[in-house]
Protein backbone atom coordinates (compact mmCIF):
# COMPACT_ATOMS: atom_id res chain seq x y z
CA UNK A 1 0.00 0.00 0.00
CA UNK A 2 2.65 2.63 0.65
CA UNK A 3 4.69 1.93 -2.31
CA UNK A 4 1.45 2.07 -4.31
CA UNK A 5 0.69 5.38 -2.46
CA UNK A 6 3.82 6.79 -3.31
CA UNK A 7 4.23 6.02 -6.99
CA UNK A 8 0.80 7.86 -7.37
CA UNK A 9 2.05 11.24 -6.00
CA UNK A 10 5.10 11.25 -7.50
CA UNK A 11 3.71 12.43 -10.79
CA UNK A 12 1.59 14.73 -8.71
CA UNK A 13 3.91 16.24 -5.95
CA UNK A 14 7.52 17.12 -5.63
CA UNK A 15 7.54 14.70 -2.74
CA UNK A 16 6.04 12.76 -0.50
CA UNK A 17 6.17 10.28 2.30
CA UNK A 18 3.20 7.86 4.03
CA UNK A 19 2.48 5.80 6.71
CA UNK A 20 0.48 3.09 7.22
CA UNK A 21 -0.40 1.35 11.06
CA UNK A 22 -2.74 -0.99 12.20
CA UNK A 23 -3.70 -1.10 16.45
CA UNK A 24 -5.43 -3.79 17.85
CA UNK A 25 -6.13 -3.60 21.65
CA UNK A 26 -7.33 -5.62 24.04
CA UNK A 27 -8.96 -3.99 26.96
CA UNK A 28 -9.97 -5.12 30.60
CA UNK A 29 -11.73 -3.65 33.47
CA UNK A 30 -12.69 -4.72 36.65
CA UNK A 31 -14.42 -2.15 39.10
CA UNK A 32 -15.21 -2.98 42.84
CA UNK A 33 -13.19 -5.85 42.21
CA UNK A 34 -15.73 -7.30 39.54
CA UNK A 35 -14.97 -7.97 35.91
CA UNK A 36 -16.81 -4.89 34.37
CA UNK A 37 -15.36 -4.82 30.70
CA UNK A 38 -13.57 -7.20 28.66
CA UNK A 39 -13.02 -6.24 25.05
CA UNK A 40 -11.01 -6.06 21.74
CA UNK A 41 -11.33 -2.78 19.30
CA UNK A 42 -8.81 -2.51 15.86
CA UNK A 43 -8.29 0.38 13.94
CA UNK A 44 -6.14 0.56 10.30
CA UNK A 45 -5.11 3.64 8.66
CA UNK A 46 -2.65 5.30 6.16
CA UNK A 47 -1.78 9.22 6.49
CA UNK A 48 0.21 10.94 3.05
CA UNK A 49 1.72 14.51 3.78
CA UNK A 50 3.26 15.47 -0.01
CA UNK A 51 4.83 18.87 -0.99
CA UNK A 52 3.39 20.73 -4.11
CA UNK A 53 4.45 23.48 -5.19
CA UNK A 54 6.50 24.45 -2.19
CA UNK A 55 3.30 24.31 0.09
CA UNK A 56 2.92 20.99 2.26
CA UNK A 57 -0.69 19.04 2.00
CA UNK A 58 -1.99 16.27 4.28
CA UNK A 59 -4.41 13.71 3.84
CA UNK A 60 -5.39 10.46 6.09
CA UNK A 61 -8.19 7.48 5.70
CA UNK A 62 -9.09 4.79 7.73
CA UNK A 63 -10.74 2.93 4.91
CA UNK A 64 -10.66 -0.76 4.54
CA UNK A 65 -9.36 -0.22 0.99
CA UNK A 66 -8.35 2.97 0.19
CA UNK A 67 -8.90 4.78 -2.75
CA UNK A 68 -5.00 5.70 -3.42
CA UNK A 69 -6.49 8.31 -5.79
CA UNK A 70 -8.52 10.08 -3.87
CA UNK A 71 -6.24 10.25 -1.09
CA UNK A 72 -3.54 11.99 -3.22
CA UNK A 73 -6.03 14.35 -4.50
CA UNK A 74 -7.32 15.30 -0.79
CA UNK A 75 -3.58 15.23 -0.09
CA UNK A 76 -2.89 18.10 -3.39
CA UNK A 77 -6.02 20.12 -2.47
CA UNK A 78 -4.55 20.35 1.38
CA UNK A 79 -1.67 21.79 0.04
CA UNK A 80 -2.93 24.74 -2.13
CA UNK A 81 -3.70 26.08 1.09
CA UNK A 82 -0.77 24.46 3.34
CA UNK A 83 1.84 26.30 4.77
CA UNK A 84 5.35 26.75 2.59
CA UNK A 85 8.39 24.72 3.61
CA UNK A 86 11.71 23.50 1.67
CA UNK A 87 10.86 20.06 2.86
CA UNK A 88 13.77 17.37 2.20
CA UNK A 89 12.62 14.25 2.96
CA UNK A 90 15.01 11.65 4.60
CA UNK A 91 17.01 9.11 1.61
CA UNK A 92 17.41 5.33 2.51
CA UNK A 93 19.66 4.71 5.88
CA UNK A 94 20.47 1.61 8.40
CA UNK A 95 18.15 0.74 10.63
CA UNK A 96 19.26 -0.07 14.53
CA UNK A 97 17.89 -3.26 16.24
CA UNK A 98 15.48 -2.79 18.77
CA UNK A 99 13.22 -5.68 20.70
CA UNK A 100 9.59 -4.00 20.21
CA UNK A 101 7.11 -7.34 19.60
CA UNK A 102 7.06 -10.04 22.28
CA UNK A 103 5.30 -13.29 20.92
CA UNK A 104 4.15 -13.83 24.74
CA UNK A 105 2.31 -10.60 24.46
CA UNK A 106 0.95 -10.94 21.33
CA UNK A 107 -0.50 -14.29 22.05
CA UNK A 108 -1.89 -13.99 25.10
CA UNK A 109 -5.18 -14.94 25.44
CA UNK A 110 -8.17 -13.07 26.44
CA UNK A 111 -8.59 -15.46 29.69
CA UNK A 112 -4.83 -14.66 30.69
CA UNK A 113 -5.56 -11.05 30.39
CA UNK A 114 -8.37 -11.43 32.86
CA UNK A 115 -6.68 -13.69 34.96
CA UNK A 116 -3.86 -11.10 35.66
CA UNK A 117 -6.31 -8.58 36.51
CA UNK A 118 -7.79 -10.95 38.76
CA UNK A 119 -4.91 -12.05 41.21
CA UNK A 120 -3.99 -7.79 41.75
CA UNK A 121 -7.76 -7.79 42.62
CA UNK A 122 -7.50 -10.64 45.21
CA UNK A 123 -3.68 -9.55 46.26
CA UNK A 124 -4.79 -6.22 47.14
CA UNK A 125 -8.51 -6.64 48.59
CA UNK A 126 -8.94 -5.66 51.94
CA UNK A 127 -12.14 -4.37 54.37
CA UNK A 128 -13.27 -0.48 53.44
CA UNK A 129 -11.34 -0.34 50.25
CA UNK A 130 -12.18 -0.55 46.61
CA UNK A 131 -9.96 -2.22 44.01
CA UNK A 132 -9.83 -1.32 40.48
CA UNK A 133 -7.58 -2.84 38.18
CA UNK A 134 -7.43 -2.53 34.13
CA UNK A 135 -5.50 -4.58 31.59
CA UNK A 136 -4.85 -3.24 28.13
CA UNK A 137 -2.64 -5.00 25.84
CA UNK A 138 -1.84 -3.50 22.11
CA UNK A 139 -0.57 -5.27 19.06
CA UNK A 140 0.55 -3.00 16.11
CA UNK A 141 2.34 -2.82 13.04
CA UNK A 142 3.72 0.55 11.46
CA UNK A 143 5.21 0.68 7.78
CA UNK A 144 6.54 4.11 6.89
CA UNK A 145 7.93 5.61 3.80
CA UNK A 146 9.12 8.13 1.12
CA UNK A 147 10.17 9.03 -2.38
CA UNK A 148 13.26 9.19 -1.62
CA UNK A 149 13.47 5.77 -1.64
CA UNK A 150 13.79 5.08 2.20
CA UNK A 151 11.71 2.23 3.78
CA UNK A 152 10.77 1.28 7.22
CA UNK A 153 8.55 -1.12 9.15
CA UNK A 154 8.38 -2.98 12.54
CA UNK A 155 5.68 -4.93 14.66
CA UNK A 156 5.27 -3.98 18.05
CA UNK A 157 3.35 -4.91 21.18
CA UNK A 158 2.37 -2.91 24.85
CA UNK A 159 1.12 -4.16 27.67
CA UNK A 160 -0.35 -1.64 30.61
CA UNK A 161 -1.99 -2.71 34.08
CA UNK A 162 -2.98 0.04 36.54
CA UNK A 163 -4.09 -1.07 39.69
CA UNK A 164 -5.76 1.55 42.54
CA UNK A 165 -7.01 1.33 45.34
CA UNK A 166 -9.92 4.03 46.81
CA UNK A 167 -11.12 4.34 50.74
CA UNK A 168 -14.02 7.04 50.96
CA UNK A 169 -14.11 7.10 55.32
CA UNK A 170 -16.90 10.64 55.86
CA UNK A 171 -15.54 13.27 53.96
CA UNK A 172 -12.10 11.89 53.97
CA UNK A 173 -11.37 10.18 49.98
CA UNK A 174 -7.86 8.09 49.39
CA UNK A 175 -6.70 6.78 46.15
CA UNK A 176 -3.47 4.97 46.06
CA UNK A 177 -2.19 3.93 42.37
CA UNK A 178 0.78 2.40 40.32
CA UNK A 179 1.32 1.16 37.12
CA UNK A 180 3.26 -1.38 35.26
CA UNK A 181 4.30 -0.75 31.45
CA UNK A 182 6.05 -2.25 28.97
CA UNK A 183 6.20 -4.38 25.46
CA UNK A 184 6.09 -7.37 27.46
CA UNK A 185 3.63 -9.32 29.80
CA UNK A 186 4.31 -8.81 33.53
CA UNK A 187 6.60 -11.60 35.34
CA UNK A 188 4.91 -12.55 38.36
CA UNK A 189 7.56 -10.39 40.23
CA UNK A 190 6.69 -7.43 38.42
CA UNK A 191 2.67 -7.88 39.27
CA UNK A 192 4.07 -8.49 42.63
CA UNK A 193 6.39 -5.46 42.85
CA UNK A 194 3.23 -3.20 41.78
CA UNK A 195 1.24 -4.66 44.36
CA UNK A 196 3.99 -4.01 46.95
CA UNK A 197 3.89 -0.39 45.77
CA UNK A 198 0.63 0.44 46.57
CA UNK A 199 0.85 -1.55 49.74
CA UNK A 200 3.55 0.44 50.86
CA UNK A 201 1.89 4.19 49.65
CA UNK A 202 -1.27 2.65 51.48
CA UNK A 203 -0.34 1.93 55.12
CA UNK A 204 1.25 5.34 56.16
CA UNK A 205 -1.88 7.14 54.32
CA UNK A 206 -4.41 5.54 56.68
CA UNK A 207 -2.76 8.27 59.27
CA UNK A 208 -3.83 11.85 58.52
CA UNK A 209 -1.76 14.66 59.91
CA UNK A 210 -1.55 18.37 59.86
CA UNK A 211 0.44 19.90 56.36
CA UNK A 212 3.52 22.19 57.41
CA UNK A 213 4.17 25.20 56.14
CA UNK A 214 7.16 27.54 54.68
CA UNK A 215 10.09 26.72 51.96
CA UNK A 216 10.80 23.40 52.65
CA UNK A 217 12.91 20.45 51.21
CA UNK A 218 10.09 18.13 49.35
CA UNK A 219 10.41 14.64 47.86
CA UNK A 220 8.76 14.09 44.13
CA UNK A 221 8.50 10.43 43.40
CA UNK A 222 8.48 9.38 40.08
CA UNK A 223 4.79 9.62 40.14
CA UNK A 224 4.92 13.18 41.52
CA UNK A 225 7.89 14.44 39.36
CA UNK A 226 5.15 15.30 37.04
CA UNK A 227 4.95 19.37 37.48
CA UNK A 228 8.57 19.35 37.93
CA UNK A 229 9.78 17.79 34.59
CA UNK A 230 6.55 19.33 32.61
CA UNK A 231 8.45 22.37 31.33
CA UNK A 232 11.71 21.31 31.08
CA UNK A 233 9.94 18.30 28.70
CA UNK A 234 8.15 21.67 27.04
CA UNK A 235 11.37 23.58 26.93
CA UNK A 236 13.66 21.18 24.97
CA UNK A 237 11.08 20.85 22.34
CA UNK A 238 12.16 22.16 19.04
CA UNK A 239 8.47 23.69 18.58
CA UNK A 240 9.09 25.58 21.42
CA UNK A 241 12.57 26.61 20.44
CA UNK A 242 11.15 28.17 16.87
CA UNK A 243 8.04 29.79 18.77
CA UNK A 244 10.67 31.33 20.82
CA UNK A 245 8.83 30.47 24.02
CA UNK A 246 11.65 27.84 25.15
CA UNK A 247 13.72 29.49 27.83
CA UNK A 248 16.61 26.94 27.03
CA UNK A 249 16.72 27.95 23.38
CA UNK A 250 19.68 30.10 23.68
CA UNK A 251 21.66 27.85 26.23
CA UNK A 252 23.04 25.24 24.49
CA UNK A 253 26.70 24.28 25.50
CA UNK A 254 25.35 26.10 28.92
CA UNK A 255 25.51 24.38 32.45
CA UNK A 256 21.39 25.53 33.31
CA UNK A 257 20.95 22.71 36.01
CA UNK A 258 22.51 21.04 38.82
CA UNK A 259 25.20 19.16 37.41
CA UNK A 260 23.95 15.93 38.24
CA UNK A 261 21.18 15.91 36.52
CA UNK A 262 20.81 14.23 32.98
CA UNK A 263 17.82 13.89 30.29
CA UNK A 264 17.99 11.58 27.53
CA UNK A 265 15.45 10.43 25.28
CA UNK A 266 16.12 6.75 23.73
CA UNK A 267 14.15 5.25 21.62
CA UNK A 268 16.18 2.33 21.65
CA UNK A 269 15.52 1.08 24.78
CA UNK A 270 14.60 -2.74 24.50
CA UNK A 271 11.09 -3.51 25.19
CA UNK A 272 9.62 -0.56 26.29
CA UNK A 273 6.16 0.81 24.21
CA UNK A 274 7.60 3.67 22.64
CA UNK A 275 11.12 2.22 21.58
CA UNK A 276 10.84 1.94 17.58
CA UNK A 277 13.61 1.55 14.99
CA UNK A 278 12.44 4.60 12.74
CA UNK A 279 10.22 7.70 13.85
CA UNK A 280 6.87 8.09 12.05
CA UNK A 281 9.58 10.40 9.09
CA UNK A 282 11.76 7.31 7.94
CA UNK A 283 14.00 8.86 10.11
CA UNK A 284 16.44 6.18 12.07
CA UNK A 285 16.02 6.29 15.93
CA UNK A 286 18.94 7.14 18.18
CA UNK A 287 19.98 8.01 21.84
CA UNK A 288 19.75 11.85 22.52
CA UNK A 289 20.74 13.17 25.33
CA UNK A 290 19.15 16.75 25.70
CA UNK A 291 20.61 17.25 29.08
CA UNK A 292 23.86 16.13 30.25
CA UNK A 293 25.30 16.36 33.41
CA UNK A 294 23.19 19.81 33.70
CA UNK A 295 24.26 21.02 30.42
CA UNK A 296 21.87 21.61 27.64
CA UNK A 297 23.04 19.13 24.34
CA UNK A 298 20.04 19.75 22.18
CA UNK A 299 16.43 19.65 21.39
CA UNK A 300 14.00 17.48 19.98
CA UNK A 301 12.89 17.65 16.27
CA UNK A 302 11.32 16.37 13.71
CA UNK A 303 11.74 17.49 9.84
CA UNK A 304 9.15 20.47 9.61
CA UNK A 305 11.25 21.77 12.57
CA UNK A 306 14.24 20.87 11.79
CA UNK A 307 13.81 22.64 8.27
CA UNK A 308 12.77 25.97 9.54
CA UNK A 309 15.53 25.68 12.41
CA UNK A 310 18.04 24.92 9.23
CA UNK A 311 19.12 21.87 11.54
CA UNK A 312 18.58 17.80 11.12
CA UNK A 313 15.80 16.15 12.87
CA UNK A 314 16.20 14.23 15.50
CA UNK A 315 13.75 11.47 14.58
CA UNK A 316 11.01 12.28 17.16
CA UNK A 317 8.44 12.78 14.70
CA UNK A 318 5.07 10.74 15.80
CA UNK A 319 2.16 10.96 13.41
CA UNK A 320 -1.77 9.66 13.33
CA UNK A 321 -4.21 8.80 10.40
CA UNK A 322 -5.31 12.28 10.54
CA UNK A 323 -3.02 15.44 10.87
CA UNK A 324 0.82 16.36 10.07
CA UNK A 325 3.71 14.52 12.47
CA UNK A 326 4.54 15.80 15.99
CA UNK A 327 7.42 16.25 17.96
CA UNK A 328 6.84 13.19 20.15
CA UNK A 329 9.29 11.85 22.75
CA UNK A 330 9.92 7.99 23.13
CA UNK A 331 11.44 6.82 26.44
CA UNK A 332 12.65 10.05 28.29
CA UNK A 333 15.79 8.98 31.16
CA UNK A 334 16.19 11.19 33.94
CA UNK A 335 19.34 10.32 35.37
CA UNK A 336 21.40 6.98 34.39
CA UNK A 337 18.84 5.15 33.71
CA UNK A 338 20.61 2.09 35.99
CA UNK A 339 18.92 0.44 38.74
CA UNK A 340 16.05 -1.33 37.70
CA UNK A 341 12.71 -0.86 39.19
CA UNK A 342 14.31 0.39 42.42
CA UNK A 343 14.22 -0.65 46.24
CA UNK A 344 10.06 -0.43 46.31
CA UNK A 345 10.75 2.06 49.80
CA UNK A 346 9.06 5.16 49.38
CA UNK A 347 11.27 8.08 48.58
CA UNK A 348 13.79 5.93 48.05
CA UNK A 349 16.16 6.75 51.36
CA UNK A 350 15.80 10.53 50.84
CA UNK A 351 14.25 11.01 54.15
CA UNK A 352 16.76 10.47 56.39
CA UNK A 353 18.04 13.36 57.36
CA UNK A 354 14.88 15.54 56.90
CA UNK A 355 13.71 17.16 59.86
CA UNK A 356 10.25 18.63 58.88
CA UNK A 357 8.97 18.45 54.63
CA UNK A 358 7.27 16.36 52.18
CA UNK A 359 6.53 13.38 49.78
CA UNK A 360 4.69 14.27 46.86
CA UNK A 361 3.23 10.88 45.39
CA UNK A 362 0.33 12.77 43.29
CA UNK A 363 -0.53 16.47 42.13
CA UNK A 364 -3.79 17.70 41.08
CA UNK A 365 -4.14 19.65 38.06
CA UNK A 366 -1.40 19.45 37.07
CA UNK A 367 -0.56 20.96 33.36
CA UNK A 368 -2.38 24.01 34.15
CA UNK A 369 -0.79 27.46 34.54
CA UNK A 370 2.35 29.01 33.28
CA UNK A 371 4.25 25.68 32.07
CA UNK A 372 6.69 27.11 29.37
CA UNK A 373 8.15 29.34 32.76
CA UNK A 374 8.59 26.78 34.92
CA UNK A 375 6.24 27.85 37.61
CA UNK A 376 4.25 25.25 39.21
CA UNK A 377 1.48 25.78 42.19
CA UNK A 378 -0.92 22.61 42.92
CA UNK A 379 -3.22 20.91 45.41
CA UNK A 380 -1.40 17.50 46.57
CA UNK A 381 -3.54 14.64 45.99
CA UNK A 382 -0.88 12.08 47.79
CA UNK A 383 1.67 13.22 49.88
CA UNK A 384 3.29 12.19 53.30
CA UNK A 385 4.26 14.45 55.83
CA UNK A 386 8.11 13.57 57.46
CA UNK A 387 9.62 14.68 60.73
CA UNK A 388 13.28 13.87 61.99
CA UNK A 389 13.13 11.35 59.26
CA UNK A 390 10.05 9.65 59.95
CA UNK A 391 7.29 9.52 57.71
CA UNK A 392 3.72 10.61 60.48
CA UNK A 393 1.07 10.21 57.92
CA UNK A 394 -1.19 11.93 54.90
CA UNK A 395 -1.38 15.15 54.51
CA UNK A 396 -4.74 17.25 53.13
CA UNK A 397 -5.66 19.95 52.18
CA UNK A 398 -2.35 21.40 51.20
CA UNK A 399 -0.65 22.66 48.22
CA UNK A 400 3.32 23.48 46.81
CA UNK A 401 4.46 25.68 44.34
CA UNK A 402 7.46 26.84 42.86
CA UNK A 403 9.37 26.77 39.61
CA UNK A 404 11.16 23.88 38.35
CA UNK A 405 14.10 25.38 36.67
CA UNK A 406 15.08 26.93 39.59
CA UNK A 407 14.76 23.74 41.63
CA UNK A 408 16.46 21.68 39.21
CA UNK A 409 19.40 23.64 39.88
CA UNK A 410 20.41 22.62 43.22
CA UNK A 411 18.79 19.49 43.47
CA UNK A 412 19.14 17.48 47.29
CA UNK A 413 19.79 14.24 46.04
CA UNK A 414 18.50 11.37 43.92
CA UNK A 415 16.52 8.61 45.46
CA UNK A 416 17.49 4.63 45.14
CA UNK A 417 13.93 3.91 43.41
CA UNK A 418 14.66 4.69 39.99
CA UNK A 419 11.57 2.55 37.75
CA UNK A 420 9.70 3.07 34.57
CA UNK A 421 6.18 4.68 35.54
CA UNK A 422 4.88 4.59 31.38
CA UNK A 423 7.05 5.99 29.28
CA UNK A 424 9.59 7.55 31.47
CA UNK A 425 12.06 6.58 33.97
CA UNK A 426 13.29 8.59 37.18
CA UNK A 427 14.19 8.07 40.86
CA UNK A 428 12.72 10.59 42.89
CA UNK A 429 14.09 13.87 43.59
CA UNK A 430 14.64 16.00 46.92
CA UNK A 431 14.34 19.40 46.01
CA UNK A 432 15.13 22.08 48.72
CA UNK A 433 13.37 25.14 49.23
CA UNK A 434 9.44 24.18 47.62
CA UNK A 435 6.84 26.43 48.80
CA UNK A 436 4.44 24.55 51.17
CA UNK A 437 1.54 26.61 52.15
CA UNK A 438 -1.78 25.10 53.44
CA UNK A 439 -5.09 25.56 51.86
Amino acid sequence: MIDRLLDAARGQADGADALWRREERTAIAFEAGRLKTAGVTAESGINLRLLARGRVGVAGTTAATPDVAALVDRARASAELGERLDLTFPPTSPLPHVPTFFDRAANASLDQLVQMGRRLVERLSRDGCQVNVAVEREVAETAVGNTAGARGGYQATGVAVTADLLRIAGDDVLMVYDQYAAADLPSDSDLDALASSIETRLEPALTVVQPPEGALPVVFTPAGLAAVLLPLEHALSGKTVLQGTSPLADRVGEAAFDPRLSVTDDALVPGRPRSRPLDDECVASRTSCLVERGVVRRFAYDLETATRAGTRSTGHARRGIFGKPRIAYTNLIVGTGEGGRGTGALAGGLTADMTDGLIVDDLIGVGQGNVIGGAFSHPVGLAYRVRRGEITGRVKDAAVAGNAYDLLKRIGGFGADGRWLGSRWSPSLLLDGVSVARR
